[in-house]
């Protein structure tokens, strides 16, 4: 049976209508997730939460200890991972409010963040073409057309290192280079999903456009506004993961599920069983 993670970005640190619920904390070789993952049952389903930034927002993007997020999620026995993060716009059709489903990731951080489990004595390279999970991401689009919202298929998100917005030169740039929406999470987490061969998709929530806008229109862009729409957009995305995950398959048949069949280019009688270990779950079908 297939469990559904959901990892919550600004503003939702929990999700309603969740059943039998626990609170599992997991220590991991790689350190603390951002908290507590909260194990429960939604519209039938076997869910695990986590707040991203955990509960209160105290941890900045640059702060995040992704690995251990996702080595938590693959250890509860997590196949699929719906992560919903707060964008900024960079197109004019691309309105605060309104969900974006991401198919691409372009990095601009400075790689100071740890984005692979591998290292330390086996080498391994996944396919990352196709960074997000193309079946999941229609699931989460067709649930978005359930709920009535405003909802576009296929963005190229640019993942920024923060915790700074874009100067308008960098906006002015991400605009040139056909940039869709501007965020400072995403990509990090899809790379690792995709080593631990779980399913990843975005589900981008717009609450404001980037400071490109300002400087085209006039049109000042407060924090109160980015608030109300973050709160707003909080409503959306639990309407939407709600119509979702009764749509996600019980039985996990993805191609990401076997990402690291053909990745591993250490050969296995090399391995280090200290790394071994460390990577417990995550290579457990491989030794």
């Amino acid at each position: 049976m297939s469990r559904i993670g959901i990892i919550g970005g600004s503003g939702l640190y929990q999700i309603k209508g969740l059943k039998n619920i626990s609170e599992v904390k997991i220590d991991t070789p790689f350190g603390s997730p951002s908290d507590a993952y909260i194990s429960g049952e939604l519209e039938g389903r076997h869910v695990v939460f986590l707040p991203r930034h955990g509960k209160g927002h105290r941890i900045l993007p640059t702060e995040l200890n992704n690995k251990a997020n996702i080595y938590g999620m693959k250890k509860m026995g997590v196949n699929w991972i719906i992560s919903v993060s707060a964008v900024g716009s960079l197109k004019p059709e691309l309105k605060p409010q309104d969900v974006v489903i991401i198919d691409q990731f372009f990095d601009r951080t400075n790689q100071a963040r740890n984005n692979t489990y591998f290292g330390e004595g086996i080498v391994a390279h996944i396919q990352f073409a196709k960074p997000i999970c193309a079946s999941l991401s229609k699931i989460l689009y067709n649930a978005g057309k359930e709920c009535q919202v405003n909802i576009h298929y296929g963005s190229t998100y640019i993942n920024i290192e923060g915790p700074a917005f874009s100067t308008l030169a960098e906006s002015q740039t991400y605009r040139k280079w056909g940039m869709d929406v501007v965020g400072m999470t995403q990509m990090n987490e899809a790379k690792l999903a995709r080593e631990a061969e779980i399913c990843y998709a975005t589900l981008a929530m717009v609450t404001d456009y980037d400071c490109w806008y300002e400087e085209e229109t006039g049109s000042t862009v407060s924090a109160e506004m980015i608030l109300d729409n973050l709160l707003k957009n909080v409503d959306t995305a639990r309407n939407i993961i709600s119509h979702a995950v009764r749509l996600i398959p019980e039985k996990h048949k993805c191609d990401c599920s076997n990402a690291l069949a053909n990745s591993f280019v250490t050969d296995k009688s090399l391995w280090p069983q200290e790394t071994v270990k460390k990577l417990g779950p995550i290579i457990q079908k491989y030794l």
